[in-house]
């Protein structure tokens, strides 16, 4: 996200015959967006593909050069306070993306009468004219500067997984949440929304002044329970507890070290461990993939063993089922297609593969060892020949190890824009680890992940335990 100053012309000011000049270059985003705004969506104009390397883009020609004249009038001349009351405008060529476009605007004559100016308009592309013709403004009278002004980045999103996350959990009862030590802004005022929201029921675990004195410096109410400790440690031990008694039936991590809440979950005497390996998910909607995907296991375990990846498997297959696939896809990564002696990945992934034939692993279709392409893009599979149920339509990738699955979940929040939600699984009760750098919506997307979970295991006790 970028910031911009912009300051106005008044009409006093406006000089006839004085061309004002922009250029800009479109990005394929900006495209699709446009494509959208005018209704046009043909596949056959939006993909790159469909006009060769240049990447000619018919639909929204009209919509995008209008808008570069538009936002030229808007934001430099006459630039803020400016109404525009009339087009006249010819539209001829493509706008190709990747390249520079010019929008030049010229004040063609001015009239006191309602402080109007016709400009002529011209947008070119290389030599093609893209535009011409005339707009009609009514110029503002007086200087207006806006400073700071924030132009996001667009991402257009092919599945909204997170809205439809936040939706199935319409109408289910709150989920009493033990929130472990919220001791700072973001671990406290998270829980707060996702209280008001009805997803859960938060008991607030850890130093109860410090707990306090956030909420003071919020200026927020507290209307929940708190159960104080005398520091971190003790809030994680106490929360466990908790969760071992019913008391609370999930966990969310609050502003304590993620070893500290696990160390307590996982202790063989007082934690909560069950007959299955505990592993992590995330739940993450891209918006280039059409389907929400699943990244498992990139937080909790660091080199797994065969059998280790048997329970992350079946973790993240029965959580997939939870959230409404019904046979969600496993691609078990790997950095090649083919089974390698020398590579324990693709030696794991095909005694994977031949444990779901035995019925080891159930509720779901396995697949590996697959590359990333293959797994995700179904051209990238018939390119290499790969004839799969699984390739190029992957619900669940499943990586070879934590530093794999970290790389490949950061990488795709931070590049190609993914919201995600995480989870703990296999634990007695559902535990969300949140994390400094997540946004309200990922972690409300965590809440109700967790509150689906949660209300899975009411209904079968015995969910994700054995």
């Amino acid at each position: 996200m970028s910031e911009r100053n912009y300051t106005n012309v008044t009409f006093d000011e406006i000089e006839i015959g004085v061309p004002v000049t922009t250029e800009r270059t479109l990005s394929q985003p900006e495209v699709e967006a446009m494509a959208l705004v005018s209704g046009d969506v043909d596949p056959y104009h939006l993909q790159p593909g469909a006009s060769a390397a240049k990447k000619e883009i018919a639909s929204a020609q009209a919509v995008g050069a209008e808008a570069i004249v538009s936002s030229l009038l808007n934001r430099r001349v006459p630039g803020p306070g400016t109404r525009i009351l009339e087009q006249n405008l010819r539209f001829r060529g493509t706008i190709r993306t990747g390249e520079p476009v010019t929008a030049t605007v010229t004040a063609k004559s001015k009239s006191r009468s309602g402080n109007l100016v016709v400009f002529d308009c011209q947008v070119k592309q290389g030599t093609s004219e893209l535009i011409a013709g005339t707009v009609t403004v009514e110029a503002p009278t007086r200087h207006i500067a806006y400073e700071n002004v924030a132009t996001p980045e667009i991402i257009l999103r092919r599945n909204d997984a997170i809205t439809q996350l936040l939706k199935r959990c319409e109408g289910l009862e709150p989920v009493t949440c033990a929130i472990v030590h919220p001791c700072d802004e973001a671990s406290l005022l998270g829980p707060l929304e996702a209280a008001r929201r009805g997803l859960i029921a938060p008991v607030l675990v850890g130093p109860e002044a410090k707990i306090r004195a956030v909420a003071k410096a919020e200026n927020v109410d507290l209307p929940y329970p708190v159960v104080s400790t005398e520091h971190s440690h003790a809030a994680a031990e106490t929360a466990v507890a908790m969760a071992r008694s019913g008391e609370v039936e999930a966990l969310m991590k609050g502003s304590l070290h993620t070893d500290e809440l696990m160390g307590a979950v996982v202790s063989s005497a007082t934690g909560l461990r069950t007959a299955r390996r505990i592993s992590h998910a995330f739940v993450m909607d891209i918006p280039a993939y059409p389907r929400p995907v699943m990244v498992t296991d990139a937080a909790v375990n660091i080199s797994p063993d065969l059998l280790t990846k048997v329970d992350i498997v079946q973790n993240a297959i029965d959580l997939a089922r939870v959230l409404g696939m019904e046979t969600p896809k496993v691609a078990i990564l790997a950095a090649v297609e083919t089974v390698n002696p020398k590579m324990q990945a693709t030696l794991d992934a095909a005694a994977l593969c031949k444990m779901a034939d035995r019925g080891q692993i159930t509720g779901g279709i396995l697949d590996g060892p697959l590359a990333f392409d293959n797994a995700i893009s179904e051209e990238a599979a018939k390119t290499k020949k790969i004839v799969s149920p699984v390739a190029g339509k992957a619900d669940i990738l499943l990586v070879p190890d934590l530093e794999a699955g970290n790389m490949v979940a950061k990488q795709l929040q931070y590049l190609a824009g993914a919201d995600s939600a995480g989870i703990v699984l296999g634990a007695r009760v559902p535990i969300v680890l949140t994390s400094r750098a997540d946004n309200v919506r990922s972690r409300l997307a965590s809440v109700a992940v967790m509150a689906l979970v949660a209300h899975a295991k009411r209904a079968k006790p015995t969910w994700q335990t054995r």
